[in-house]
């Protein structure tokens, strides 16, 4: 045999991307400790912590405004299944956590869907889960976003219609009605 053949198979591990993304990480660079286009492993029975707390935390945000635990992201293996997912909880008792459009309160949990947006406060994580097989460890890679996740999306509001069934115009051109065009005549 060859040390090819006698070699352990290596197993890949499960990675965590993350993409962070705050208005004001230009000028209050809140990221600073976080450590960004490199993956880090986290032991299987770690819980990863962030927040504004060092000695807590291993993924510290520098804002007085983050709690000192703000959420953890917890590794675990479904019951009676391969599947590995991750869940996250909300540590923080003043502020919300949203795992897409889902509420979370102090100590809420849930599971991390595949591909998600987590925010608090101005905050705005992308994260995406990359399968993998390894029950010892899994990886964190972080990076760092220069435009929002979410972007703000100017939706009109709806008017309620009137009793006397006549709709306010919206437009300048009042009084107006409108003008029936056949689809084969010009405009």
């Amino acid at each position: 045999m060859t040390s090819f053949e006698e070699a352990e198979t290596e197993e890949t591990a499960a990675c965590l991307h993350m993409t962070f993304y705050h208005p004001c990480q230009d000028d209050k660079m809140m990221f600073r400790c976080l450590n960004f286009c490199k993956r880090e492993q986290v032991r299987a029975d770690e819980m990863a912590k962030f927040g504004r707390d060092p000695n807590i935390c291993h993924y510290n945000l520098v804002d007085t405004r983050v709690s000192r635990i703000q959420f953890s992201l917890q590794f675990y293996r479904k019951p009676n299944s391969s599947e590995l997912c991750f869940e996250i909880k909300n540590m923080s008792k003043k502020t919300k956590l949203f795992v897409d459009h889902t509420e979370l309160g102090y100590l809420n949990k849930i599971d991390l869907p595949w591909k998600c947006v987590v925010c608090f406060g101005d905050y705005q994580i992308l994260m995406e889960i990359q399968e993998g097989e390894s029950l010892d460890y899994f990886e964190t890679h972080l990076y760092l976003s220069n435009v929002p996740i979410l972007q703000e999306k100017c939706i009109p509001l709806v008017q309620p219609i009137p009793e006397n069934s006549i709709i306010p115009s919206l437009f300048p051109s009042q009084g107006k009605s409108p003008i029936e065009i056949d689809e084969n005549e010009s405009c």
